[in-house]
């Protein structure tokens, strides 16, 4: 089963230009055993299928590995079962991660896969977006901030761009069809001081699953006033 596992995660990492090691295939065999073992306590994921596993969250999270900066500090908002983040951090040991997420029995699963796979320079953290993002020990403190499949763009914009330092970037992970919801956000994104640099749109390895990152630059500081209250972003988009 583990000679399977490599063999394929081996494959689909060298087709997204990404070569690993032994100890890394590892750690990503262990981290889909805690994933599968932890999911029969607590909803940590629809997808159970080895190769789904392997395809759709530990690729699909590796996919951005080439946009972040050395020794950048990441931060992955929504992160769940910890995706995009622990994968990264596994290929990409140069970077500091924040795991953010606000249910507190996800963070008590990131802390185990933390602590079980050896990871450092790695924390798990249980706060809302908006309250993290208006805390001045965080606020504006990061060089990247990632996000899969949390929420539409403008309010997306709103969790991810107050994070970010001046001249930082978000890194939007979104499925196919991404046209209106770029056009939607425009004014959320220009009013909380940033603009689109990149989209990069392509197909998972080996499928016929679209995949778009939609990079955003952060050129100024974001007003005080955002983020708004829990809630907020999402009910009234800006």
């Amino acid at each position: 089963m583990e000679k399977e596992f490599n063999q394929k995660i081996k494959e689909y990492a060298n087709e997204i230009g990404i070569v690993l090691n032994v100890k890394q295939m590892e750690q990503f065999y262990h981290y889909q055993e805690l994933l599968l073992e932890w999911n029969e306590k607590i909803n940590l994921t629809a997808i159970t299928k080895q190769d789904e596993v392997i395809l759709k969250h530990f690729i699909d999270s590796l996919t951005i590995a080439k946009y972040i900066p050395k020794h950048a500090k990441l931060i992955d908002v929504g992160t769940g079962a910890g995706f995009p983040g622990i994968p990264l951090k596994m290929v990409r040991d140069d970077i500091e991660v924040v795991l953010l997420d606000s249910l507190n029995k996800r963070v008590n699963f990131l802390n185990q896969v933390i602590y079980e796979l050896g990871l450092t320079n790695i924390e798990a953290i249980h706060s809302r977006v908006e309250d993290f993002g208006n805390n001045s020990k965080y606020r504006e403190t990061f060089d990247c901030a990632t996000s899969r499949a949390v929420a539409n763009l403008s309010t997306l914009s709103e969790y991810l761009i107050p994070l970010v330092k001046q001249n930082g970037c978000c890194i939007c992970m979104k499925g196919a069809s991404i046209e209106d919801e770029i056009k939607q956000s425009q004014k959320a994104i220009s009013v909380l001081g940033g603009k689109v640099e990149l989209i990069d749109n392509f197909k998972l390895p080996k499928s016929d699953i679209d995949r778009n990152i939609i990079i955003l630059k952060k050129e100024r500081n974001t007003p005080k006033k955002y983020p708004r209250k829990a809630g907020m972003p999402a009910k009234e988009p800006i």
